[in-house]
């Protein structure tokens, strides 16, 4: 398996991170398939994630169900969910933890990113660093336009054991219900000034109509 892409961090005090990209779901609203290596322009939308996502974290893998070969373009180490039958985004963060801590040890936290955002922030996890920080807060996520985006967060390792007990004995499977048991803060991103109005920075491509619009944003710089 190759190396995991290792990035500058933003800040050489910061605590290591890992960052983890979820592609652990059936992408059923795009009509099936992998929608993260579909076409964005002459990449692949996982291309642009990673190209946003790489140099913000120390060390950065994959997580994604199903035949990991698929996905050798990207040269990621690929880690399915540790918990069975799709269990959603807190199966892709248990998994990242448990990746972290097995094969990462010197990493404190991981940076989880949504596979389906091409436009992510390049300061995301800069800024969920400082929050996590002065708020001495356990997680972290993103918002904007009245939105929380808890897919896109900040996760202490440490928190793998109460995250693995509360899916595996507890069946919990919504996010905010998990982390209202900690610490978290939310980190307002603003919308995007652009000449053919605001954007979204989490502007997520779902549907096959949210591709169109997707390329029509990346065409318009």
């Amino acid at each position: 398996m190759a190396e995991a892409i290792r990035g500058a961090p933003d800040n050489p005090h910061a605590p290591a991170a890992c960052g983890v990209l979820l592609a652990g779901g059936q992408s059923r609203r795009m009509g099936g398939g992998d929608k993260t290596l579909r076409k964005l322009g002459d990449r692949t939308i996982l291309q642009h994630v990673i190209d946003r996502a790489a140099p913000q974290v120390e060390r950065l893998i994959l997580n994604a169900n199903g035949d990991p070969h698929r996905f050798a373009e990207v040269r990621l180490p690929v880690a399915p969910d540790v918990v069975d039958g799709f269990a959603g985004p807190l199966a892709g963060v248990l998994t990242g933890m448990e990746w972290a801590a097995r094969h990462a040890p010197e990493v404190t936290w991981i940076a989880t990113f949504a596979c389906d955002a091409p436009f992510l922030p390049r300061e995301l996890v800069a800024r969920l660093r400082q929050a996590v920080s002065d708020a001495d807060a356990d997680l972290a996520c993103a918002a904007s336009n009245g939105r929380s985006h808890p897919v896109f967060g900040l996760w202490r390792v440490d928190l793998r054991h109460d995250l693995r007990q509360a899916m595996i004995d507890e069946d919990i499977r919504k996010v905010d219900v998990w982390t209202a048991r900690h610490k978290l803060v939310t980190v307002d991103f603003p919308l995007e000034t652009r000449a053919d109005g605001p954007r979204d920075p989490f502007f997520n491509a779902n549907h096959p109509d949210d591709l169109a619009e997707a390329e029509r944003l990346l065409a318009t710089g």
